[in-house]
């Protein structure tokens, strides 16, 4: 377990849904990942690198809706700039499963 945080930290920490509009091929990562291009609403497009070739394919991907933290500094990851990172979690064979709502939400909406 990770060191305990205060609720102060927590909320430093800015999660959003998304849809996922675009996906591209990563060749140039160095662990297999994709280029997402993902709408949050009124907070505009954001880009993501994200390791989830194993249980996703690009098809898969495009139109899914998707949580992530909006309000990390950018990172470049080999020739791209990863603006926010998509959650997920690591399932029993070690690919991650991506965190989503049950139902449709308004792009940009805030978790809390």
């Amino acid at each position: 377990m990770k060191p305990a945080i205060t609720f102060d930290d927590f909320l430093k920490v800015d999660i959003r849904i998304g849809t996922i509009i675009e996906v591209h091929e990563f060749p140039k990562a160095k662990n297999p990942a994709y280029q997402l291009i993902i709408d949050f609403g009124s907070l505009g497009i954001k880009k993501s690198s994200a390791q989830i070739t194993d249980l996703y394919t690009k098809e898969t991907l495009l139109h899914k809706q998707v949580s992530a933290i909006v309000n990390f500094k950018p990172r470049q990851i080999a020739n791209f700039i990863s603006e926010v990172l998509v959650l997920g979690v690591y399932n029993s064979n070690g690919n991650v499963v991506l965190l989503q709502a049950s139902k449709k939400i308004k792009n940009g909406e805030q978790i809390s």
